[in-house]
């Protein structure tokens, strides 16, 4: 048995591209750059470095998404990997790793066109017009 899931969370690298099969389904296409830290053999420092991951999606959901995705955005992403392999137009094999998600949740709040959750706290701060002693619900 083996087991092929996968989740990422970074941010969108281009505008996704909202393309249709022949058959009318919707296919939407993105790059995803996802943040690893890896510590370099010579100067023993640790250093940020950037992984490129190509996601698809399909379907009613792919659609629907599309309409609040763009450059830069902050996504997480649950899905699979597929291999894809084909000919170039000058007869070399290519082939790539690719994520197809099943899901997408949109990180941030409403002002830089998130998810539009509320981001405020589940609780009441305390005000200048809050009695002193008085207690504040947690």
């Amino acid at each position: 048995m083996s087991i092929n899931r996968v989740i990422i969370t970074g941010n969108l690298t281009r505008d996704p591209e909202l393309n249709r099969s022949q058959s009318g389904m919707a296919i939407l296409k993105m790059g995803v750059a996802v943040n690893d830290r890896r510590k370099n053999s010579t100067t023993g420092e640790w250093e940020d470095s950037v992984n490129f991951v190509d996601v698809t999606m399909f379907g009613t959901r792919a659609e629907a998404v599309s309409r609040f995705l763009s450059k830069g955005k902050s996504v997480g992403i649950e899905g699979k990997l597929r291999w894809h392999q084909w000919e170039s137009a000058a007869g070399e094999k290519r082939s790539k790793l690719e994520v197809i998600a099943d899901d997408i949740e949109l990180f941030g709040g409403p002002r830089d066109g998130g998810s539009g959750r509320s981001e405020a706290p589940a609780y009441a701060e305390p005000t200048a017009d809050t009695p002193p002693g008085e207690d504040i619900p947690f």
